[in-house]
């Protein structure tokens, strides 16, 4: 069951430990009053049906966790810690006070992750970026005229689309190992179905297989032909002992559900690679590259550094500096096919369609190049086919468009450094996806506290009008 909490406290109310001056200026105090609290929990409280049973931790205290340990990439157990030993994280996951105490169990993060879905965090990561947009909206209200009458609603606006992919932490994939691999979960299978009253244990060669592994492991150099070697001989090692398996639970044996689970992986790995071993393929379709995270497909990105990634493929959206993640997937799929959807929500929250979207080579199809000009949206980039003879080519209008997309790699490049989109840890679908949103929602935090600290700094050194002079020279 959920009980709401007493909603966001002010700083001045905070319990300081004795002795302690805290700042109010602190970054933790200013993205914790950049959140809307109020309106999250709400939502957050809709995914507690039952009434009875114990009282699940505020959502204060969960998203609080979950944007520390994004921030920094603290494991679970470093994350709680750093609460229990910090006053101005404490403050920041809603305590009244600053105690000495562990706020909870280290295996709640898992939990934290698994509720705060990519959907509830799309939803808090926009209630942020309104409530920043309304307070800039308000510094600059006594610099407009609001006499005039309001305009129809016209093309306004930059919106900056691109993809990139989030590599989740696995061991590069290589047919031998994965098989490897599946022949020792089989065999520890068969090892707990079997039992000494029922005679001796079924043959699976493990012995032999292993020795057959290490010699094509350790030699120097692999050729095509070692190759399909080793891998025929897995394979054969592995219908085996499927086999073997199969007779087992036809007697009554049972594995446990986390058995069942890798077992049917197993079964489907076996599958790919007998495929593509008789065919003489490298590639099939919805691939299994890693048995601990099934989920993962290779995503071909063509980059110099790594040609092809494995994890989730997202696209994310640049509107005023405010990042929006609009899909994540871990298939492989054309970027191009999501322009249309992004430029309709766009619509949905402005009111008006972009003037012009900023988008890569990929997003330049017929199809999309007519949807934009049907709706006066300007889609940066060349003309398709060869250029005309007497084609007029505005190079200072594609500079300025070259230069303002940079705003997108940009914010990849501070998510994958600082936001842990560079290389995810965890392990379950759910919490991969969990913490992709997750990056995205922290950029924004991020873009809110540069915004306050810049403010500051321009009352604290610039000039003023009313005192001619900064307040520190």
């Amino acid at each position: 069951m959920y009980k709401y909490a007493s909603g966001q406290i002010r700083f001045e109310d905070f319990g300081q430990p004795v002795g302690m001056n805290m700042s109010p200026n602190n970054r933790w105090v200013k993205k914790g009053e950049s959140i809307p609290w109020d309106e999250i929990e709400h939502r957050y409280a809709e995914l507690f049906k039952n009434r009875k049973g114990n009282v699940a931790k505020p959502l204060h205290l969960a998203l609080g966790a979950c944007i520390i340990q994004s921030e920094y990439g603290y494991s679970d157990e470093e994350t709680a810690l750093q609460i229990q030993e910090g006053p101005y994280l404490q403050f920041f996951c809603g305590f009244s006070q600053y105690e000495y105490k562990q706020p909870f169990d280290p295996s709640l993060m898992v939990y934290f992750r698994k509720r705060l879905t990519p959907e509830i965090l799309g939803e808090i990561n926009e209630l942020i970026i309104q409530k920043a947009k309304k307070e800039s909206e308000e510094e600059r209200h006594d610099d407009r005229d609001d006499s005039g009458k309001p305009q129809p609603p016209q093309n306004n606006g930059t919106m900056i689309v691109d993809a990139t992919c989030a590599p989740s932490n696995i061991k590069y994939p290589q047919d031998t190992e994965l098989l490897n691999e599946a022949r020792e979960n089989t065999e520890t299978m068969i090892d707990g179905m079997h039992e000494p009253k029922n005679g001796k244990r079924p043959r699976t060669y493990r012995k032999l297989a292993h020795k057959n592994y290490l010699k094509f492991a350790r030699s120097k150099k692999h050729t095509g032909k070692s190759i399909r070697k080793s891998v025929r001989q897995q394979l054969g090692y592995l219908r085996r002992n499927l086999g073997v398996i199969d007779q087992m639970l036809s007697k009554g044996k049972v594995l446990s559900k986390k058995q069942q689970k890798r077992l049917e992986t197993i079964r489907t790995l076996y599958e790919q690679q007998e495929t593509m071993y008789e065919n003489k393929v490298h590639s099939v379709k919805d691939r299994i590259v890693s048995l601990s995270q099934p989920y993962v497909r290779p995503i071909v990105r063509g980059k110099a550094k790594n040609p092809v990634e494995f994890g989730a493929k997202l696209d994310i959206s640049v509107v005023d500096g405010f990042a929006r993640l609009e899909k994540q997937s871990f298939n492989s799929y054309n970027e191009s096919t999501c322009l249309k959807e992004e430029i309709e929500r766009y619509k949905a929250r402005e009111g008006c369609y972009p003037k012009r979207v900023l988008a890569d080579k990929i997003y330049r199809n017929r199809e999309n190049l007519n949807y934009c000009k049907e709706r006066g949206i300007r889609l940066s980039g060349p003309a398709l086919g060869r250029p005309r003879k007497d084609a007029v080519v505005d190079r200072k209008l594609e500079y300025t468009d070259i230069c303002d997309r940079v705003e997108v790699e940009r914010k990849f490049s501070l998510a994958k450094r600082k936001c842990g989109l560079g290389l995810i840890m965890t392990k379950l679908q759910v919490t991969t996806e969990h913490v992709v949103a997750m990056s995205i929602l922290l950029l924004n935090l991020r873009k809110v506290l540069c915004a306050f600290l810049r403010s500051l700094f321009n009352w604290m050194f610039l000039p003023c009008p009313v005192r001619n002079q900064p307040l520190f020279s």
